[in-house]
């Protein structure tokens, strides 16, 4: 059986299909607004490479350094942050701030000296440089 389409408000054709699964992605993010909103798919992060290393920036607001791992594994950077509920003592009016956990991982595009990586967390951002191996890193060939 076939979908039938129809028009919707800005005179375009619509698949009934398309409708539902908008639908149900608008339902599943607003089940997630008070518990992390955006930050239940992720947190942003920018990777960006030159000729010796692998620059990783990945905002973390919130989370201190012991709530944050960061592991390498068979060329796969993964950054994972957890922040546990507070205990609370006395009545609460209103909580949004529980358990939150975050997690995303990357291929690495090369190879990666492991025993040199830097991690630092500076006001929410987590900042990681990767070293290339000398195998991988550009040589310049000298032309005769």
């Amino acid at each position: 059986m076939l979908p039938i389409l129809r028009r919707n408000n800005r005179s375009a054709w619509e698949n009934p299909l398309d409708l539902l699964d908008r639908e149900f992605n608008r339902a599943v993010g607003r089940a997630f607004e008070g518990n992390g909103g955006d930050w239940a798919t992720g947190y942003p992060v920018d990777i960006t490479e030159d000729d010796n290393n692998i620059l990783v920036e990945a905002e973390m607001p919130g989370f201190k350094r012991e709530e944050i791992s960061v592991t390498l594994e068979g060329g796969i950077l993964s950054i994972t942050g957890e922040r546990k509920a507070q205990e609370r003592k006395g009545q609460e009016h209103l909580t949004e701030r529980r358990y939150l956990k975050v997690a995303r991982s990357f291929t690495l595009p090369t190879s990666i000296d492991e025993s040199k990586i830097d991690a630092k967390l500076e006001e929410g951002v987590l900042k990681l440089r990767l070293p290339k191996t000398e195998a991988v890193k550009p040589h310049r060939i000298a032309v005769k």
